[in-house]
């Protein structure tokens, strides 16, 4: 089975039906039956806090998806090392032209360890990296 990196991107279009991206994300949902998907702590750890202003039904109902996605094993969430992080913090201090967040160079990383070179997001910093962004609008 491909695997393939899910960004944060992708996690809160797919959730806040407010975001542009929101029917592209629910629409590829439906595509991914062959594709294992592979995340980050660090990723989840973004996608909580961007809600984190949304009121308590929001902040219950996110908690609570990132409690299922940690628990069910459909998509993996290796556990994130210390030289995890510090080899994402050495990438982005390498790139001081760039505005790569952390989260996106531990990421990035990530995939590089693991092999993975497709991710669902639209973030362009990705394809900056040699990544290909799947999450297309349209």
């Amino acid at each position: 089975m491909k695997r393939v990196f899910v960004d944060t991107f992708y996690w809160i279009a797919l959730v806040d039906t407010r975001d542009a991206w929101h029917q592209t994300a629910r629409s590829m949902s439906l595509t991914l039956d062959n594709f294992q998907l592979v995340t980050s702590d660090s990723v989840l750890t973004e996608f909580v806090n961007y809600f984190s202003g949304y009121g308590p039904n929001t902040r219950r109902q996110v908690a609570i998806r990132a409690h299922r996605m940690l628990a069910t094993g459909e998509i993996e969430i290796p556990a994130q090392t210390r030289a995890q992080f510090l080899a994402g913090l050495a990438l982005y201090e390498a790139r001081p032209d760039k505005n790569y967040s952390l989260t996106d160079c531990i990421s990035m990383q990530m995939m590089r360890e693991l092999g993975i070179f497709e991710i669902l997001t639209h973030d362009h910093h990705f394809a900056q990296e040699g990544f290909v962004p799947i999450l297309r609008n349209g």
